[in-house]
């Protein structure tokens, strides 16, 4: 493998981050309610960030599956919004320094990207590398969303609920680098926020909070999350209204509801995904789910 650190450029004054924590999340995957997106764009627009590492990524983006957007002016182009894959450090409202790996998913050279990723931890002392995005799950909107957790040791993730015992979907950079983290002995996990199956293809707000208040419980960081919380109180609004305007979907919310209370008020119950392990659905299922999801974003991507 070619030297992973000619993938990108450091800034030379980057101060000492020893300690930090890296949050990452990578456009192209699985992303249900734009939640992981959604959170980043946040966390943009909130805590002021500048780059200190840029990825290179004429190496690793097919530009031809996911063309970028340029801007035409009567007769000349005159815009072009080149994809960036970089690394933004910011500070959370107590001053404490964190980074932020955000971009299109790499295409190519997923081992020689990771390996990179690998390196600035090393670099940068960074003590916990945090990925976030949202999946698909048979709940309502109209209760709390659960997160699935997942890390390269088990302490990382106590105090979360198991998703299965196994199963195989697609894989993704963000998976990827989690487990070569792992294997080169870093802390590293994941969350995915459950979003309601019929919220999906939506920019659910409520999603990307819930992303960012399990990510500062894990992560000890102070994120604000004021104008999350407004959007997705008017989110909530706007689907109560709709919801509201059809009967059958009313009754599609009514019975995930009660299905939800149901495996609240029953103790034994380890999964909210069905009413008993014996209906709970095959890792061969939930991968179809995966697969069939993606293939959706693929053809609705206004990228192309």
């Amino acid at each position: 493998m070619l030297d992973p650190e000619e993938l990108y450029e450091v800034d030379s004054d980057v101060p000492n981050l020893e300690g930090a924590v890296l949050l990452h999340h990578f456009d192209g995957f699985l992303d249900a309610g734009a939640a992981g997106r959604t959170l980043t764009d946040h966390l943009l627009e909130e805590h002021e960030h500048r780059v200190i590492a840029r990825f290179d990524v004429d190496r690793l983006i097919d530009y031809r599956s996911r063309r970028p957007t340029m801007t035409f002016l009567t007769d000349h182009w005159e815009e072009y919004e080149a994809p960036e894959l970089v690394v933004r450090l910011q500070h959370d409202t107590a001053g404490i320094p964190f980074l932020l790996l955000t971009g299109p998913e790499p295409d190519r050279e997923w081992e020689r990207f990771t390996a990179a990723v690998g390196a600035l931890v090393e670099r940068w002392g960074v003590r916990l590398t945090v990925g976030m995005h949202g999946i698909p799950m048979d709940v309502p909107h109209t209760r709390p969303l659960g997160v699935t957790a997942h890390g390269t040791r088990p302490e990382l993730v106590q105090g979360h609920q198991p998703f299965l015992s196994r199963m195989q979907i697609p894989g993704s950079i963000a998976a990827l680098l989690e487990f070569r983290l792992g294997e080169s002995g870093h802390d590293a996990m994941g969350f995915a926020a459950h979003v309601p199956n019929y919220l999906v293809q939506a920019t659910y707000p409520g999603a990307a909070l819930t992303l960012l208040e399990t990510v500062g419980e894990a992560t000890g960081l102070s994120l604000s999350g004021d104008a999350l919380r407004e959007a997705g109180r008017r989110a909530d609004l706007e689907i109560g209204k709709q919801v509201a305007e059809s009967d059958e979907v009313a009754e599609v919310v009514r019975a995930l509801e009660r299905r939800y209370d149901t495996f609240l008020d029953a103790s034994k119950r380890e999964s909210l995904l069905a009413e008993s392990e014996g209906e709970l659905p095959t890792a061969d299922e939930i991968g179809g789910e995966f697969e069939r999801f993606l293939a959706e974003q693929e053809r609705t991507d206004p990228r192309d």
